[in-house]
């Protein structure tokens, strides 16, 4: 591409600011600009839950890039502005104020926004969602000692937020529509794992049970409803249910949708061949699994931007770069640390490999064939790699010595 061409990134989270790095480490010296819809630099966004709801990080420490960065690299930020539509015949983005940005190639990395179940009082004051860092510090701000919490949703987030209140003296009830927290992640078998890690750090559990209500008071929140009759009394109130990806642009350019997310090939190229999609909206052909993947995960806004610059600047030789990554992610909640690796939603068996109870293993969720198709290593740091290579072979195993930790650990 020539150094007048423009390339737009539409989404100032950590994939955004990751296109922009990649697009200046590959020698583009055309035109970038990044639309954020924050105000804020762009941020990662893992440790809203982890790090910084602990008081142990601030935004500081988790701002992609410095303002000097963009300066520098001239890259054109432009905070606070949400595109508002994308016309890819004439190759412009419109905005709010009525005009329209050219572009020659396309990078859309929207990202997720929280899900918002139509549950009667979730528009009281006192209800928080977690996907900005704005929505932490107001959830932050109400995690005092003494005070309680009723999370919605045993997943990823609710989970953290519950680890990181305790950690702050607050009482917490977690409820869960599901009979297991992380049922859909991780399964039964690994879902009773954090079950009891929570319920020995005091969190009230309430599985298998379904939110009726938030109740209110003079239009502020003081808790829960439950199916059972049951009430829950909360200070504050946290609705974490997913996320839904924000597809909206990509539908209105008229984009191929799918699995509900943007469809792209292997090289994160969508059924435009201008426009590039990456992290939580791409639903990407996965070479290694051959199927289709979209997942909310970190390592994807990190590492799949590389791979579409590179795609959108046609700097290789041959076949377009593919990203090859597998599926990874990783938590962090009172004394347990896990990376999850993998692909596994219909796995026929789970393997642990260690000591489970006192929290330091590694599980494997095996095919019918005895084939591993992910691996999570809780507080055991030294064989994602085996793991990563044990997936990739593709090879049978056998269960009892892959549970024997006596036995090294298969690679291949």
């Amino acid at each position: 591409m020539t150094t007048s061409s423009t390339i737009a990134i539409v989404g100032g989270g950590l994939a955004g600011a990751k296109a922009a790095e990649a697009l200046r480490d590959n020698d583009f010296d055309g035109h970038v600009v990044l639309f954020a819809a924050e105000d804020h630099l762009p941020y990662e966004r893992p440790p809203l839950s982890k790090e910084y709801l602990a008081g142990k990080q601030k935004l500081d420490d988790f701002t992609t890039d410095s303002a000097a960065w963009y300066r520098d690299h001239n890259v054109e930020l432009r905070l606070g502005t949400e595109v508002s539509a994308v016309n890819a015949a004439e190759h412009t983005l419109a905005l709010p104020d009525g005009t329209t940005v050219g572009y020659d190639k396309l990078l859309l990395a929207t990202g997720s926004s929280s899900r918002r179940p139509p549950i009667p009082g979730a528009d009281a004051a006192g209800v928080h969602y977690l996907r900005t860092i704005d929505d932490a510090a107001a959830l932050s701000a109400v995690l005092t000692p003494g005070s309680s919490l009723a999370v919605v949703g045993a997943g990823w987030i609710g989970l953290e937020v519950a680890a990181a209140a305790r950690g702050r003296d607050v009482t917490v009830t977690v409820v869960e529509a599901a009979h297991l927290p992380l049922l859909a992640a991780l399964g039964a078998e690994v879902g009773e794992v954090f079950a009891q890690l929570h319920r020995e750090h005091g969190v009230d559990l309430r599985l298998d049970q379904s939110v009726q209500e938030i109740t209110t008071d003079n239009g502020t929140a003081t808790g829960l409803r439950l199916g059972d009759g049951s009430t829950v009394a909360a200070d504050a109130v946290l609705i974490a249910v997913g996320a839904a990806p924000n597809i909206g642009l990509a539908e209105q350019a008229g984009l191929a949708i799918a699995d509900g997310g943007v469809l792209v090939d292997a090289s994160l190229r969508s059924s435009d061949p201008d426009i590039y999609a990456v992290g939580d909206i791409a639903a990407a052909q996965h070479p290694f699994f051959g199927v289709r993947i979209r997942t909310e995960h970190w390592a994807n806004a990190l590492k799949q931007p590389a791979v579409a610059a590179a795609g959108m600047l046609g700097k290789y030789a041959g076949a377009a770069p593919e990203y090859t990554e597998l599926p990874y992610f990783f938590t962090d909640q009172y004394d347990l640390g896990m990376e999850y690796v993998g692909h596994a939603p219909e796995y026929q068996r789970v393997v642990f490999r260690g000591d489970v109870a006192g929290r330091e293993f590694v599980a494997f969720w095996l095919d019918t064939d005895n084939r591993v198709l992910a691996g999570m290593n809780v507080n055991v740091w030294d064989v994602l790699d085996d793991v990563k290579a044990l997936i990739r072979s593709a090879e049978p195993v056998d269960p009892d010595r892959l549970a024997d930790p006596a036995q090294p650990l298969p690679t291949r």
